[in-house]
């Protein structure tokens, strides 16, 4: 059993810092917006403090109002908080929304290969027959989540083929890390380095599974996920930093420190619930925190990155300013915490 050393009283006060500045951010109907809200949907099931959830519910309605994007892989990544805000209020303009979603990802995203999703980030070919480990979160886990809700083992399946075929493109059998994208069309990884927060994106996404699907023992892709993680979680303990932290290039040393995907392989290790792992999110707990501010921004958190063409291209990227999936992912993990209480 995983026990983690820290002041619950601090822990609640740095999430509610961090929901209210990430509340407060000009956040759009996109994927960074999702992630963040993700995170704010989290802290709100944990805490039940309501007023995370009226301020969700307003910005969401005003939203809706003015009218919603076009659905792409990256967009879906709001449906995580609607499936919140259904569950919460009951109100179907919420659950109709996420069905929307839905049905773009099953009947007119773009695929590939085994029905494989093609990442997207607006209504064009972006990036022709690629998949990125970013679609894990924004799509796959979302269907799952729905598929469960509506207990449409369709949709679930669908899910755990996301899941199986992104782990079969984008998992190293000899590291047990993961690339960050794979182009079908030239089968290779393009330039081939283990981005830590792809690995965020994966390891997070995958623990998620055995958390959320029942008996998910009785689907056999869900065994291929579960060795997938656990040998993934393995590789990467051995890579974090001594300030508890994973750099943006996973087995680079000279690339820096990187709290979005340290938060969201911390969280993995917390929901995947290995008591080996114990010290490895201590560890993480301590380092994180500190990238923490007063007015509760998440520091050192790197920009948006495509798959890059070469080293320099991932070790550029800025880290200078607020994100929301740097605020989404740090309440991911410090919610998980608080939730190992309830075990």
């Amino acid at each position: 059993m995983i026990k983690i050393d820290y002041d619950r009283e601090q822990l609640y006060s740095v999430i509610d810092k961090i929901v209210n500045k990430t509340l407060s951010m000009d956040l759009v109907w996109e994927w960074p917006c999702g992630v963040a809200y993700y995170g704010v949907s989290e802290a709100y099931l944990v805490t039940k403090n309501e007023q995370y959830l009226e301020t969700l519910k307003r910005w969401t309605d005003d939203y809706i109002t003015l009218g919603l994007p076009d659905w792409t892989v990256n967009t879906c990544a709001m449906g995580h908080a609607m499936i919140t805000l259904y569950e919460a209020t009951g109100d179907e303009t919420y659950l109709n929304i996420v069905k929307s979603k839905v049905d773009y990802i099953r009947n007119h995203a773009l695929r590939f290969g085994d029905h494989v999703l093609q990442h997207t980030v607006s209504i064009n070919n972006d990036f022709p027959e690629q998949a990125w480990a970013d679609t894990l979160f924004m799509a796959a886990f979302f269907l799952l989540r729905v598929g469960i809700k509506l207990k449409d083992n369709e949709i679930i399946e669908d899910a755990l083929n996301q899941y199986y075929w992104h782990i079969k493109y984008l998992q190293d059998q000899t590291t047990s890390l993961w690339y960050h994208g794979y182009d079908n069309i030239n089968k290779n990884h393009m330039s081939g380095f283990y981005w830590g927060r792809a690995n965020a994106w994966a390891a997070y996404t995958m623990s998620q599974v055995k958390r959320r699907l029942p008996e998910c023992y009785l689907y056999p892709k869900f065994m291929d996920i579960d060795c997938a993680l656990r040998d993934q979680l393995a590789a990467l303990k051995a890579l974090q930093s001594d300030n508890g932290l994973w750099r943006t290039i996973l087995d680079d040393m000279d690339s820096y420190e990187e709290v979005s995907a340290s938060c969201g392989i911390a969280a993995a290790m917390v929901t995947n619930g290995n008591p080996l792992h114990t010290k490895y999110i201590q560890k993480a707990l301590d380092g994180i925190l500190t990238n923490i501010t007063e007015d509760g921004r998440v520091l050192n958190v790197s920009a948006g990155t495509a798959v890059m063409k070469d080293k320099e291209g991932y070790c550029k990227i800025s880290k200078d300013w607020i994100q929301g999936w740097g605020q989404g992912l740090a309440l991911a993990f410090l919610t998980s915490i608080l939730e190992l209480d309830k075990k």
